[in-house]
Formats: C-alpha cells, sequence, structure tokens
C-alpha cells in the first residue's frame, strides 16, 4: 500500500491531536487524585494486569490504555512515511522522534509511579509531554509542503532572533508553570510529596515569566505589522498567539484567586498545550518553502532590510 502526501498528512494530523489528548488525559489523572489509582507498573496492582475495582484505578486504567491509543498514531506515523510515495527523509525522522518520546514517556509514566509520584518525575512527565506537541507540529508542517523545495528564510535576522525569544520565553512560561503544579494541591495522590515552595512566591514568578512573554509577542507584532514584506506571512500567527496567550493567561489568574478549581485547572493545562502548537507555528512561519509566496519576500529583500 503507498500514501499519497496528503494522505500521509491525514496521519500525521491524527498523531497530533492524539499527543495533545494525551496531555489532558494525564492531567485528568492527577486531578482526580487517580495518580495512584494503580500502583504498580505494567500490571496495576502486584495480582493483576488490568483492575477497574475502583474508581481512581478505572480513570488510570483508561489513561494508560489511552497511551497504547497514542503508540499506535505514531507508530502509524513512521510506517506512513516509509510508505510515503515519494519517500521523504525528513518525515521520517520526525516521525521517529515521536515514537522516540512516547517511549521515553512510558518509561517515565512507569518511574512515575514506582516513586509515588514525585513532582519532579511529574513534572518531567508534563514537559516531555510538550516536547512530543512541538515535534509533532513540526511533523504536521513539514507532510503539508511540496516535496523536493528547499525552505528559505522569510524575515529578517531580528525579526527570527524575536520569535526564538518568544519561543524560549514561552517554553519558560511552561516550566515555571510546572513547578506552581508541584507546589499546589492537585498531587495525584493526597499523600504524595510536594515541592517546598511557597505557592504565592511561585505563582508571582511564573506569572512573571508569562507577561514577559506576552511583551515579547506585542514587540514582535509591532515589527512586523511595520515591515510590509512581512505583515502578511506573521501577523495572522502572532495574533493567533496573542489571542491564545491572552485566554491562557485569564483562565491562569481566574483559577488562581479562586482556589484552582479541578476543571480550570484542566482549562489550563490544554491552553498550555495549544500554545505550544501556536509558538511552534510561529517558528516555523519565518521559513518557507522555495515558492511560497505567502509574505511576498525574495532573498534581495530579506538581505537589504538584515540591517534593520
Amino acid at each position: 500500500m503507498r500514501l499519497q502526501p496528503s494522505q500521509y498528512r491525514a496521519v500525521t494530523v491524527g498523531a497530533l491531536i492524539a499527543v495533545c489528548a494525551i496531555v489532558v488525559t494525564g492531567v485528568a489523572v492527577r486531578l482526580t487524585g487517580s495518580g495512584l489509582g494503580c500502583d504498580d507498573w505494567p500490571n496495576c496492582n502486584d495480582s493483576q494486569l488490568i483492575d477497574v475495582s475502583s474508581t481512581h484505578a478505572a480513570i488510570e486504567q483508561v489513561n494508560r490504555l489511552f497511551t497504547g491509543l497514542v503508540s499506535v498514531a505514531v507508530i502509524a506515523a513512521v510506517l506512513g512515511s516509509l510508505r510515503r510515495q515519494p519517500r521523504r527523509r525528513d518525515l521520517t525522522w520526525w516521525s521517529v522522534g515521536l515514537v522516540a518520546g512516547v517511549l521515553g514517556q512510558i518509561v517515565l509514566g512507569g518511574v512515575t509511579v514506582l516513586v509515588d509520584l514525585h513532582p519532579i518525575a511529574v513534572q518531567g512527565h508534563l514537559l516531555l509531554s510538550m516536547v512530543l506537541v512541538v515535534n509533532a507540529t513540526v511533523l504536521v508542517r513539514r507532510a503539508g509542503e511540496a516535496d523536493g523545495v528547499e525552505r528559505n528564510t522569510t524575515v529578517s535576522p531580528v525579526t527570527q532572533a524575536t520569535t526564538f525569544a518568544l519561543a524560549a520565553g514561552a517554553s519558560l512560561a511552561v516550566f515555571t508553570g510546572t513547578l506552581v503544579t508541584g507546589a499546589g494541591p492537585h498531587a495525584g495522590d493526597e499523600d504524595v510529596r510536594r515541592f517546598g515552595f511557597d505557592i504565592p512566591t511561585v505563582a508571582r514568578v511564573h506569572g512573571v515569566t508569562v507577561m514577559l512573554t506576552i511583551a515579547i509577542a506585542l514587540g514582535l507584532l509591532w515589527r512586523v505589522r511595520r515591515r510590509r514584506t512581512e505583515r502578511g506571512a506573521m501577523t495572522p500567527v502572532v495574533t493567533t498567539w496573542l489571542f491564545v496567550a491572552a485566554l491562557q493567561a485569564t483562565v491562569g489568574y481566574v483559577q488562581y484567586f479562586n482556589g484552582v478549581p479541578e476543571l480550570l485547572v484542566g482549562l489550563h493545562v490544554a491552553g498550555a498545550t495549544a500554545l505550544m502548537v501556536v509558538t511552534t507555528h510561529v517558528v516555523l512561519d519565518t521559513r518557507r518553502p522555495t515558492g511560497d509566496d505567502h509574505g511576498g519576500r525574495d532573498s534581495s529583500t530579506i538581505l537589504a532590510e538584515s540591517h534593520v
């Protein structure tokens, strides 16, 4: 069986959806206190592979089952890249990255259970999930590009550096968010260890990183809107980033001042996942395949503006 490029892209979209969904289901386990519903790995407990005798065990089992479905989705992405016509090495490598990440998640998930949900293990679990989200987003984007073309920089060096700063700020905001989570009340179980941080202090640190990253995005928007050759290519994605970030910040402040209710925490993590997808697109939009006229730039225009 051979896959056409459009068919393979549909496979990669499915992998991205699965990777994003596992973030939300993993958070649901923690928010329902079901992190130790299964206290062993890979068995649910020392006597049963599968145990749904309690609500917590059933929720954890569903999450583990969904991890299996994610594994199927990323393996399909690898196999699809090998059956795609024509075959492209870049798509194969990015899809293999997904498999490696999921395997890492499975191992880290087992370690997390064995160390009784130590906050560092839980933190690593979420951060690795975000890496997988970025990987899957790049794969979808690359799968949608034409074959046999090179990607060229379509913005000035300063604009490109600003997008990298935006990506670094978004990553730092996610990291500081995991510190808040590791110190907060939603640990996945009532009796597990927490970070010893003062919650208001670490929440302020997280808030500062979020505001600084939004400031970078506003500066980026101001810059690209002033530049005719970058306006069309970059304004839509940066505007989308600011919209998602504004919603995310709003949910964050509302949840903090209302005692971090479970539903809002879940929405906040889902928002962080969406933000990483959009952030990846912001960076990717600085380089486009040859012949993509979105933004109307060519190499001579870029060189002429590089000093700005």
